[in-house]
């Protein structure tokens, strides 16, 4: 099991550019299956998300070739609407596939997937929909099948704008007959994306970005080229290390619109911002300003994927800051990992009450999920002394070498394999 050993207390500088985004890629990805022929997709991220979202694709009959940040899909020989088991318990985003494979074969089975301990994330809104095209959904013991002989356009309202049911939802009904309008449809630059590609392939979708989606159904789709947005959550990633280690980076092919959110966070803290384009830097030479009150919420408000990063910032900010988590209930289990480093953080239901402290020192800590693993690397990276991060499988599903990333910006970290260390003491 590898391991991330960092020497904190170097402020970060230089420049990175952002990989494509896993949250755009995956879903991308299982779309594909909805056309029959070669499909090639650029700027795709190396991660193990992706990895396992090539295995199940393989072994529901595509056949895939990776050349560095592309890939290349040969979707017609798909034989079967089948998720493997074992495959889609490693990967929430497996749950992507059921609109693309009832799309195309008429029925799919799948299980419960995978992922993140962060909390209940529950499919009925995935299968509701579906079943509002004319879906008939089966559930016995951990199987669930959803068959249609044909798909039917329908007025569909979200109780939540899930992103994954939204995304879903759009993808069957693109292949469904007649219009189909999600209202209360989730917002998200990745969203957007996949909208970008079916329209690519031949889809009728407008609305993406809106709280109302309206999917005019056609025929059939073909096979494109495209190119996957950058990663919004890796931009900010980065950019809340640099303000929580006291540096001044700038991150390319990244689009500031997608952070609006976080750079307005950021500049209540007392850092400075700048964008340009695909361009943004940051720089922080002080001590961060407590952030009264942030909630996260779906986009465009503060992204749940973001919070625990902020979190870092703020332990180390001048005064009160409270952090709610309104989204995933699960989602602040890396709280006693940071106070193991010396924050001053106490939580209530889902709100964290963040009394900054001056600084943070090194300890052995353990990755409970992906974000909440990349937060424990900045608070190393901020740290006085030694941090040994553990269990960064999590932190390896959505950071493309994340060791490198920051090793590019100055920072000192190595990845260990603790299996080997062993082997070598014996």
């Amino acid at each position: 099991m590898d391991k991330l050993v960092i020497e904190g207390g170097r402020p970060l500088s230089g420049s990175i550019r952002i990989h494509g985004a896993k949250n755009a890629a995956l879903p991308i990805m299982a779309a594909s299956l909805m056309c029959e022929g070669q499909v090639e997709l650029r700027n795709v991220p190396c991660l193990l998300d992706i990895d396992v979202m090539l295995g199940i694709l393989s072994r529901l009959g595509c056949v895939a070739v990776q050349q560095g940040d592309t890939i290349i899909l040969d979707t017609s020989g798909a034989n079967s609407s089948h998720v493997p088991e074992d495959l889609m318990k490693q990967m929430r985003s497996s749950i992507f596939l059921m609109g693309p494979l009832l799309a195309r074969f008429g029925e799919v089975c799948i299980y419960q997937p995978g992922g993140c301990a962060i909390g209940e994330r529950k499919i009925d809104l995935h299968l509701r929909g579906l079943a509002a095209l004319g879906a008939k959904i089966e559930e016995n013991d951990h199987q669930i099948w959803c068959r249609a002989t044909r798909l039917i356009g329908n007025d569909i309202h979200l109780d939540f704008p899930s992103v994954g049911a939204t995304e879903n939802i759009m993808m069957a009904a693109a292949l469904a007959e007649g219009t189909t309008v999600i209202t209360n449809a989730a917002r998200e630059p990745e969203i957007q994306d996949l909208q970008r590609f079916l329209n690519m392939m031949g889809a009728n979708i407008i609305g993406a970005g809106t709280d109302t989606i309206t999917i005019q159904g056609v025929a059939s789709l073909e096979p494109c080229e495209y190119e996957i947005i950058p990663d919004r959550i890796v931009a900010g990633t980065a950019l809340i290390a640099a303000a929580a280690t006291r540096g001044s980076i700038t991150v390319t092919h990244s689009n500031p619109a997608h952070l609006t959110s976080l750079i307005h966070v950021l500049r209540r803290s007392g850092v400075q911002i700048g964008t340009d384009n695909d361009i943004i830097s940051v720089s922080s030479n002080g001590r961060p300003k407590a952030v009264e009150k942030i909630i996260t919420s779906p986009y465009p408000s503060f992204p749940t994927d973001l919070q625990s990063q902020v979190m870092v910032l703020l332990s180390l900010a001048d005064g009160l800051s409270l952090m709610k988590e309104t989204v995933f209930e699960g989602r602040l289990r890396h709280v006693d990992e940071l106070v193991r480093m010396g924050a001053d953080i106490s939580v209530d239901l889902n709100t964290a009450f963040i009394r900054g402290v001056p600084r943070l020192y090194g300890a052995t800590v353990e990755a409970t999920d992906l974000r909440a693993g990349a937060a424990l690397v900045i608070a190393g990276l901020a740290a006085h002394g030694k941090t040994v991060v553990e269990q960064i499988h999590h932190i390896d599903r959505g950071y493309e070498h994340i060791e490198q990333m920051f090793g590019r910006l100055g920072g000192v970290m190595r990845r260990e394999n603790t299996a080997l260390k062993q082997l070598d003491l014996a």
